[in-house]
């Protein structure tokens, strides 16, 4: 747990972004290398490297191809891609790494940024990098070293690897590296310069990905909002009760109001039905029917259904349920909300995601918060990365990535000291509370996610803050997830929208 104030690897994460699109170039003496033959497989990412300034050939027309590359040499190349600062330390971290080396400033900046660490009083800055040592430090870059180190429900797909495995299978599962077999990683093979430009152009392009869609729940109570950097909003104008039935949740003036406002603001305004699993014991044909009507009637783009926990025993209802309305919204949008798989929760629930991503337009994940205690504090981290990353590469293969989506809460959660809930808050009032001085402020690297705490009292208050709602939107993009969902538009804050920009 770390204070607020320390905000350097948050500072670095918001720019990477920016960075990677800026005009971070060298000359064009780079490109051309004569030992890189017409056609090879890295040529692209070899050229790539070069014009970007990640990489430096050997000489100006000699690469490199096949040598390997040097621990000292990568970490400059981590600077230059994620791009830290680098000055010359007073007195070097490591005995063997000379202050004025070539390398030092490098070197000290991975220290900073956590991707290089000081559990050994050396270095080795001229030994050769091997996979697993490039994957390590490629993860801890990327700010993910705790989540890494956690243990891992999902086994290594890899029988060579011993050490570092949680590195190793996060690196795979969000396709920055393959094996050399598909049992096989190679760990103590040594990283090859070819090999290094192909893996940095991966992270490259899927950090330069564009922002995931994004959406929101509006409330009855905000008619008119700014919905600017808005892709869709949703209406929850209707429920489906125990019996199937359509319920009336906002009065058909409203959300006719609320439909429109989205609208004029050139965004899809999509009809949201919550329900009970109860529900799914009913026709299921009807109620698709009885759904699209409902859309029909009111003006709407398209239907997001929410039907949260769905028991085993209802899977092929629910899937039933989603094709037929799919079906017949004949081509308008369909989205779905669905409890994600969690590490926390071993009972199966009754969501075949497989099927429910080939019918529906895409799936939306609701993280359940991550309730335990630590010392005096009550946790209830908010959508915990672990979660996150859990859900994420248990559908990896099962469901398309671009069709996955994330549920992200715009309120705080509150705890007292024995862990009970106390219900939610609103962002405007966390920033009251840290401003008066009634709370003191905290972020918790171990869940990514910002809490509030009262020593006196014991309550704390979980919240995203902009340090975790970028940490989550790095995260969809390495994965290629395509879309987020507020849980409520007016309790957004301007920092959390920044952070996931």
């Amino acid at each position: 747990m770390m204070k607020l104030s320390n905000l350097q690897r948050l500072l670095a994460m918001l720019m990477l972004c920016a960075l990677l699109s800026s005009s971070l170039t060298i000359p064009a003496a780079a490109a051309g290398f004569q030992d890189v033959p017409a056609g090879h497989w890295a040529e692209t990412e070899i050229q790539r490297c070069a014009e970007l300034g990640f990489f430096k050939g050997k000489t100006a027309t000699q690469f490199g191809l096949g040598q390997s590359m040097t621990r000292s040499a990568f970490v400059v190349v981590l600077c230059r891609f994620f791009g830290w600062e680098t000055p010359a330390p007073v007195v070097s971290s490591y005995d063997d790494v000379p202050s004025d080396a070539w390398y030092a400033g490098a070197l000290e900046a991975a220290y900073t940024h956590g991707a290089v660490t000081s559990q050994q009083d050396h270095f080795r800055p001229a030994d050769a990098i091997t996979r697993e040592e490039l994957t390590v430090m490629l993860v801890r870059a990327l700010g993910y070293g705790a989540l890494a180190g956690l243990p891992q429900e999902r086994s290594c797909p890899f029988e060579d690897v011993d050490t570092n495995a949680g590195y190793i299978t996060m690196a795979y599962h969000l396709g920055l590296m393959n094996g050399t077999s598909a049992t096989t990683f190679s760990p103590d093979r040594n990283a090859t310069r070819e090999q290094v430009a192909v893996i940095l152009m991966r992270l490259h392009d899927k950090l330069s990905a564009p922002p995931a869609a994004r959406s929101t729940i509006l409330s009855k109570n905000n008619f008119q909002p700014d919905l600017t950097g808005l892709d869709a909003a949703l209406i929850p104008a209707q429920s489906l009760d125990r019996t199937g039935k359509l319920q009336i949740l906002i009065g058909s003036h409203d959300a006719a109001a609320l439909r429109s406002h989205a609208q004029e603001a050139g965004i899809p305004a999509l009809l949201y039905v919550t329900g009970n699993s109860a529900a799914l014991r009913g026709d299921r044909s009807s109620m698709a029917q009885a759904l699209v009507n409902a859309v029909e009637q009111g003006g709407y783009d398209g239907l997001v259904l929410d039907i949260p926990s769905v028991p085993a025993a209802k899977t092929a209802a629910l899937t039933e349920l989603v094709s037929a309305t799919k079906t017949a919204l004949d081509g308008r949008p369909l989205q779905l909300i669905v409890e994600a798989p969690s590490r926390q929760i071993t009972v199966s629930g009754g969501y075949d995601y497989a099927a429910l991503a080939a019918a529906a337009d895409s799936l939306i994940l609701r993280v359940a918060p991550l309730e335990t205690t630590a010392g005096s504090t009550a946790i209830a981290a908010v959508e915990p990365l672990e979660e996150v990353y859990f859900a994420l590469s248990t559908l990896k293969g099962v469901v398309p990535a671009e069709k996955l989506g994330l549920l992200v809460t715009t309120t705080g959660l509150v705890r007292t000291r024995t862990g009970r809930n106390s219900g939610t808050i609103t962002t405007e009032e966390i920033f009251s509370r840290l401003a008066a001085g009634k709370m003191d402020g905290y972020y918790s690297s171990r869940y990514a996610c910002a809490y509030l705490h009262n020593t006196n009292s014991g309550e704390t208050v979980w919240y995203l803050n902009e340090e975790a709602a970028a940490q989550r939107a790095q995260l969809l993009r390495l994965a290629g997830a395509g879309a987020v969902c507020l849980s409520d538009w007016g309790s957004a804050s301007a920092e959390l929208l920044q952070g996931l920009n």
